[in-house]
């Protein structure tokens, strides 16, 4: 028996939207046509997988599994591949399994992908960190703050396990005098002195509020003269200046900072499709109205535009679908 899909959620600022009257059999169904026939049709795959919600997409995944006795992850792994592969199957994975499996990608093999580590617990909420553990946790049996100690080092690892224990305050009041006090700790702890107290600057920028920041960064300009990302970049090094200031950029923006991750994903030396896919996917029913809103506003130009310039083939018009026409 067929069932029809009822809307319990609202989206905030994403393109994908939940399909009004869904029925996962029937997309289970048409999946399985475009799939078995002679030569996949990519098409219906796109238009099916980019035009429901995630939740809607885990229905399907459900009724495919129970007309077919086969998994939809397995049939599209086994059906397509490279980068349109890749975000297939990233769209019918649930979100913090997802961010958890970018976790476990960022930490295998060969040395650490530190900048993935940094993107995913600089720009996630305490509620995304807490449900990605727990996927890990479901996944791999362990603790992911006990095995993110054995890929990093230092105050870098420092402030990794603050962010990765979700804990961050999220009171929404501003306290104007803690404010400007913990300015003057900054300020005392870097510009002001010589050598630098990092941990006064992981101790504020990891357990504040982002509205209580948000002023920090004000009252900060006015006693010092210049923002606390200039401090940071002049005071801190490495892989902790890369964390620090990915936070401070969060705390102003989150999708300004992400807009900025997909555009150096493309303009660099080579196109880093993962990096496209993950933050396309992982903010389509989130904040990518805005990240696009922010990508023109930084960038002069459309990230629907420079997406259709710098990729091609089927993955091209997977992100284009996510996207949405209106950010030509």
């Amino acid at each position: 028996m067929s069932s029809v899909w009822v809307s319990t959620v609202s989206t905030v600022r994403g393109t994908i939207k939940e399909k009004p009257g869904f029925n996962p059999s029937e997309d289970a169904a048409a999946l399985r046509k475009a799939i078995e026939g002679i030569g996949t049709t990519e098409k219906t795959l796109i238009d099916i997988l980019t035009q429901r919600s995630n939740a809607q997409r885990q229905l399907i995944c459900k009724a495919y599994q129970d007309a077919t006795g086969r998994t939809l992850c397995d049939a599209l792994e086994g059906d397509t591949n490279g980068h349109f592969e890749d975000i297939l199957v990233a769209l019918i994975t649930p979100p913090a399994k997802f961010d958890c499996q970018e976790f476990i990608q960022a930490t295998k093999g060969a040395g650490t992908t530190e900048s993935i580590l940094i993107e995913l617990f600089a720009s996630r909420s305490n509620h995304q960190i807490k449900a990605m553990c727990d996927a890990y946790l479901a996944e791999t049996g362990r603790a992911l703050i006990h095995d993110l100690k054995s890929e990093v080092s230092g105050d870098f690892e420092k402030t990794l396990l603050i962010l990765a224990e979700g804990k961050r305050d999220e009171s929404t009041n501003v306290d104007m005098a803690k404010a400007k006090e913990d300015a003057k700790i900054l300020y005392e702890a870097g510009e002001k002195t010589w050598g630098t107290d990092e941990s006064k600057f992981i101790d504020i920028l990891c357990h504040r509020s982002v509205p209580q920041l948000r002023q920090t960064l004000v009252e900060y300009k006015s006693l010092s003269g210049k923002t606390l990302q200039e401090s940071i970049e002049r005071e801190v090094s490495g892989r902790l200046e890369e964390i620090l200031v990915a936070i401070v950029k969060c705390v102003k923006s989150v999708p300004a900072y992400l807009a900025e991750r997909l555009y150096k994903s493309m303009k660099g030396a080579g196109t880093t499709e993962s990096t496209l896919t993950r933050i396309i996917v992982s903010r389509s029913e989130v904040d990518l109205q805005d990240i696009k809103a922010e990508y023109k506003k930084l960038f002069g130009t459309s990230l629907y535009s420079d997406i259709e310039s710098e990729t091609s083939g089927d993955f091209c018009q997977t992100l284009l679908k996510i996207c949405g026409e209106d950010g030509k």
